[in-house]
């Protein structure tokens, strides 16, 4: 092999004639990020399998249980995406998942119709839903392959998840259970929401101690946001989702959005 020829097996060329740009080094918080999005994405299979079961035992519209499946199968895909990525970066530590976090929690002091729509609200309209933004930030500076791959079919599904909830939520609203369903909800919203800021928002320690320039370039190349750009999004994503999206099922968000941080765990 001559020497241009060694140097040009060392250095390949993309098809504009240039090298290809080093990829971003992955750190620590690169690895802890993507292993806990294994474990985030198989919860969220677990959850979704436990409301479909609900769903089947309180007669749901059948177009509403199919939806609820294919779901099951998308987050066990992003989980699998996660594992590829998590191995890219270097990671060889087994996901820590929390087996008593894999299932939802029934109230038997009330109708199983109660406990489905909590989590229809909680988990889809709320946690898809403001998902949805949240990705699709995540995604605008990821450069690196497998989790630039990744993001694209976890962005692209969780347009679909949310779609579900509120689909979902509707479909509620053609039950017995209709007139009941905005007074068990502003019951219950202020809690919820309070849940979404203490993980998300200005509830959450890490929002207010790191400002969003302290992140590296390199770690936003792997598909990574600071806290206080999430909780950004969060209080975005009341204005323009959630308030009109439940004001037009009749149900006013506003008062329990402003109730969320006077809330406990």
């Amino acid at each position: 092999m001559t020497k241009k020829a060694a140097r040009s097996a060392r250095a390949p060329k993309t098809a504009s004639g240039r090298k290809p740009a080093a990829r971003a080094p992955a750190s620590a918080r690169v690895r802890d990020e993507w292993r806990a999005r294994i474990a985030a994405e198989y919860g969220s299979a677990a959850i979704t399998q436990h409301l479909v079961l609900w769903l089947i035992q309180i007669g749901a519209s059948p177009d509403v249980i199919d939806a609820g499946l294919v779901i099951v199968g998308d987050e066990l895909v992003h989980s699998r995406l996660s594992h590829e990525v998590y191995l890219d970066a270097g990671g060889v530590e087994p996901p820590n998942i929390d087996r008593d976090s894999l299932q939802l929690g029934r109230r038997l002091h009330v109708p199983l119709e109660h406990d489905v729509l909590r989590a229809v609200v909680r988990f889809f309209c709320l946690g898809e839903t403001v998902a949805v933004p949240l990705f699709s930030h995540l995604r605008e500076r990821c450069t690196v392959k497998s989790a630039r791959t990744a993001l694209d079919r976890i962005l692209r599904d969780e347009v679909r998840h949310r779609d579900f909830g509120w689909m979902a939520l509707d479909w509620l609203a053609t039950t017995p259970m209709a007139e009941a369903i905005p007074t068990l909800l502003e019951a219950e919203l202020p809690g919820m929401f309070g849940d979404l800021e203490r993980s998300y928002g200005t509830g959450n320690p890490a929002a207010m101690d790191e400002p969003s320039a302290i992140m590296a370039d390199t770690d936003r190349e792997w598909g990574l946001a600071p806290p206080p750009e999430y909780a950004e999004i969060l209080h975005r994503t009341f204005t323009r989702d959630y308030q009109p999206r439940f004001a037009a099922r009749g149900v006013d968000a506003t008062p329990a959005w402003g109730a969320r941080l006077a809330t406990t765990p």
